[in-house]
């Protein structure tokens, strides 16, 4: 696309047009001493000059080229092939947006068409949207799509005190003022049974996450018995998952998932400082028609040949906006393209390689450090690729040794989140952290517990 600037002769004809004789005028509602500050800018650079200071300022940043991290809890560092870059940065895909003539967007359509097949087989469900922004906001979507299946007669929406709390909060942000009660979360009772009692006649949605955010498994009996436990109360069950842990473990729509989300960054997607992400969207054909974000179907033209069509876009602005089912206008199409060639490149053996060299190291890194004086591996639970760690003092100060004295990025401070949980880490270990990554960390979570160590840190702080 060119961009071709007015001329003034443009400009005139359109103040013209609009009945001004001055772009001034158009401003005359913003007070005289805002319209034109003083923006104080620094002298002008050159393109070489610039590129000097950005690269300084990169290198201030702790890239995981050169440092070994175990942070998790949402945003995970997996290794991506370089066949997913060299697509997505195809001109035709760059901007990948909604496709208001869509059948004229062959390509992009059907991308989206393999992206929605590959999650559907992933995930065990029927139909899946492509997409959302991200993970919480996916969870967020289900709560809507719930209460639309409900007629609106329902619109409590119980939550597992397990799921991301980050979820949590954007679901609250998404429901406010649409006369929705969330619940379910106050407590730290990651009881199964608690959300079966909080469950009434009211509940529109059942929201769990499996693994959940604590890195902990719940098995495919315990989630079926909530699943039926959860329908014959009147209410859905949506389940957040992680698309890697599917590579070896049963998919939500085989124990009786409504509606499945999960964050799509972990497929293919960078870390890129917290997004853009993807938010994985998926669900029962029969609640089609509830749901958000557009839905790619494949067809044949009057000639018989095979081609793709946008099947359904129910929220789609352009289409009927003051009947959606969701007021999102964008997608992540991009981010979904990339987790469509990381699914292609991968393969469902490739895919089960990666989920068990994590649940492997995982599990190396977790016995290892339940060894050391004064931390405890919890074990209440089998976990997947992430584990809590109770540690001998607050986190923040432990993270700040392994930082400085290892390069070691260490795990996610659980001290706001789960406060009943003391000074608790969250330690996550995927395929990139090698078993010396691993025995380094160990080492430096032994001298961190020491007291000569904190006087130090205090010291340095």
């Amino acid at each position: 696309m060119r961009y071709i600037p007015l001329t003034d002769d443009d400009r005139r004809a359109m103040m013209e047009a609009i009945g001004i004789e001055d772009i001034d005028e158009l401003f005359a509602d913003v007070p005289a001493e805002f319209r034109y500050p003083d923006l104080q800018l620094p002298a002008p650079l050159t393109e070489m000059e610039v590129m000097r200071e950005l690269d300084m300022m990169a290198a201030e940043n702790a890239n995981l080229r050169e440092f070994a991290s175990f942070l998790g809890a949402g945003a995970y560092n997996h290794f991506v092939p370089a066949i997913v870059d060299t697509i997505i940065s195809r001109g035709e895909f760059y901007t990948a947006y909604t496709p208001y003539q869509p059948e004229i967007s062959q390509g992009h359509l059907q991308a989206a068409f393999e992206y929605q097949s590959m999650v559907a087989a992933l995930t065990g469900m029927e139909a899946v949207n492509a997409s959302h922004y991200d993970g919480s906001t996916a969870v967020a979507e289900a709560a809507i799509m719930a209460v639309n299946i409900q007629r609106h007669k329902r619109r409590t929406i119980v939550v597992s005190p397990t799921l991301h709390p980050q979820y949590r909060e954007v679901l609250r942000t998404y429901v406010q003022g649409m006369d929705m009660k969330v619940i379910g979360d106050e407590t730290h009772d990651n009881d199964f049974h608690a959300l079966i009692d909080l469950t009434d006649d009211d509940t529109a949605l059942v929201i769990v996450q499996n693994p959940d955010f604590l890195g902990q498994l719940h098995t495919p009996q315990e989630m079926q018995d909530l699943a039926d436990a959860v329908h014959a109360k009147g209410a859905l069950l949506a389940v957040a998952t992680d698309p890697i842990a599917l590579g070896i473990l049963k998919p939500p729509g085989e124990y009786g998932a409504d509606i499945v989300t999960a964050e799509g960054q972990v497929l293919g997607n960078s870390l890129s400082f917290g997004g853009p992400y993807l938010g994985i969207f998926a669900f029962r054909m029969k609640h089609v028609r509830k749901s958000s974000g557009r839905l790619v179907g494949e067809t044949v033209d009057a000639d018989g040949n095979r081609g793709y069509v946008l099947t359904l876009s129910t929220r789609e602005q352009h289409i009927r906006r003051e009947k959606a089912t969701s007021n999102i206008c964008s997608n992540q199409a991009l981010n979904a393209l990339a987790a469509a060639a990381y699914l292609a490149a991968m393969g469902k053996h490739g895919l089960r390689k990666v989920a068990e060299l994590s649940w492997h190291k995982a599990h190396y890194a977790a016995q290892q450090i339940h060894q050391i004086d004064g931390y405890e591996v919890v074990m209440d639970k089998p976990f997947f690729k992430e584990f809590v760690v109770k540690c001998p003092r607050p986190v923040a100060e432990i993270n700040r040794y392994l930082l400085e004295e290892y390069g070691i990025i260490g795990g996610y401070d659980l001290s706001r989140d789960y406060p009943h949980l003391g000074d608790a880490m969250l330690l996550c270990v995927t395929e990139m952290n090698t078993r010396e990554e691993i025995d380094d960390l160990v080492i430096a979570l032994g001298e961190a517990q020491s007291p000569h160590i904190h006087l130090n840190l205090e010291v340095s702080l």
